[in-house]
């Protein structure tokens, strides 16, 4: 079979099974079975697939995932991120757009402590966008920074999909979860930023809180040191400990989970039943995201086996499209596809293409791995099917239509592309510290 055939029925007969309602996984596991039988030899292709399956995840550097979920649930289900974030609260005052300057500081400070972009987005939803509206803050101003925030959690370290996507794509997993610490505190701080100049611009968005003054001195700072300086700690821990060289990202990881369940007794926060809630919930996500690896790892050298990534890889090869125009298109393609599905569906469908492609042009591929990231954080943001969009919109009051979300979301998915487009032209920004790491 020609390769050009070859691709048309892998991907054709994937977005098939996607269209008509078929779950990610389990689409790619039926187009895997029809590979394996096509392409691989009928039956002795299928017990070549079960073999590549068991090999797919037996992989040691897979384990930071289910520790890095473990750490976020314990967090969340014990309460200490809301006490971490009612700190922050108390800490900000006399700011325009004060409470919405919190969202951005506690879900950034969340995100270095959980790897969910779900968990970010719901539990500063869920915690302060009633208050917000409450005390009249727009729509706009008032959801927009909780869902912009909560994609940061997918750049910053812990995060399971990083550790994800740099098994996948065999980029090195510790350089890419330091590697997306800069443009994440970046990101950040244009979020701050933007608030802050649209409230001064028109303070109507954003009224003024008569309360937000009451605590000073000893009794605004208390808090803070008590219930964040604790836990940013634990980040400091994981990723200084990756920096530095001294742990790799499973033991850092591991390090994590255990300053996690550590902190929550310290604490005497833990109980026998949000530690069970966070172990269940841990094994479900990690069940689920392994279960994707092995649909995804099985795609990928299906694809090769059949010919298929050689042949497009020649075709684009003989384009002569320099290495620059090669990742634009690439980053186009994820914006685009954002709009449709989700980011572990994109992982898997487009880098048994662009890795090859990737490593024939001499791109960077931790520079590559962060850009790909920001895109697919992107996607979270992007209208009509972005993943924080459906969040927001479960979380928020029914009187909240779903074009006031999307409205939302624009001024901060423009951020997000000028973050994109400064790491494309300064490449330090992605990889940077990595390279301090070497």
């Amino acid at each position: 079979m020609e390769w050009q055939a070859a691709l048309a029925l892998m991907l054709g007969s994937l977005f098939v099974l996607m269209l008509i309602g078929v779950p990610v996984a389990f689409a790619f596991l039926g187009v895997n079975l029809i590979g394996a039988w096509v392409f691989l030899g009928g039956e002795a292709g299928l017990g070549q697939l079960v073999r590549n399956s068991v090999g797919s995840i037996s992989s040691f550097s897979l384990t930071p995932i289910p520790l890095f979920v473990l750490m976020g649930e314990v967090l969340f289900h014990t309460g200490l991120a809301y006490r971490a974030i009612e700190a922050i609260e108390r800490l900000i005052s006399r700011v325009p757009g004060r409470l919405s300057l919190v969202s951005v500081l506690g879900g950034t400070t969340f995100a270095t402590l959980s790897g969910s972009t779900i968990a970010n987005t719901a539990m500063m939803g869920g915690t302060l966008l009633p208050e917000m509206l409450r005390r009249g803050y727009h729509p706009t101003l008032a959801m927009g920074p909780i869902m912009a925030v909560g994609g940061i959690a997918m750049l910053i370290p812990p995060s399971a999909l990083a550790v994800m996507l740099g098994s996948l794509a065999g980029i090195s997993i510790a350089q890419l979860l330091i590697g997306g610490i800069l443009p994440g505190l970046v990101m950040s701080i244009g979020f701050l930023g933007y608030v802050v100049l649209r409230c001064r611009a028109d303070p109507s968005l954003a009224p003024a809180d008569e309360n937000a003054a009451q605590y000073q001195g000893w009794a605004r700072w208390w808090p803070f040191m008590r219930d964040v300086v604790p836990l940013l700690g634990i980040f400091v821990a994981v990723v200084g400990s990756m920096l530095a060289g001294w742990a790799s990202p499973t033991e850092s990881a591991a390090i994590g989970a255990l300053a996690a369940v550590i902190a929550t007794m310290a604490y005497r926060v833990l109980t026998l039943h949000a530690l069970y809630k966070a172990l269940m919930e841990t094994a479900r996500i990690s069940v689920i995201i392994l279960f994707v690896l092995v649909a995804s790892t099985t795609f990928s050298q299906l694809l090769s086996f059949s010919g298929a990534t050689s042949g497009l890889l020649g075709l684009i090869t003989e384009l002569e499209v320099s290495p620059l125009m090669l990742v634009v298109g690439m980053l186009l393609l994820l914006l685009v596809l954002g709009c449709v599905i989700d980011q572990v569906s994109m992982m898997m469908i487009t880098l048994p293409f662009f890795m090859p492609l990737a490593t024939a042009a001499g791109i960077d591929p931790v520079w590559l791995g962060v850009m790909m990231l920001i895109a697919m954080e992107m996607g979270l943001l992007t209208p009509p099917f972005g993943l924080l969009l459906m969040v927001m919109q479960s979380v928020a009051p029914s009187s909240i239509r779903l074009p006031q979300i999307y409205a939302a979301a624009v001024p901060f998915l423009a951020i997000e592309l000028v973050v994109l487009a400064l790491i494309l032209f300064v490449p330090w920004l992605a990889v940077g510290l990595p390279r301090l790491m070497s």
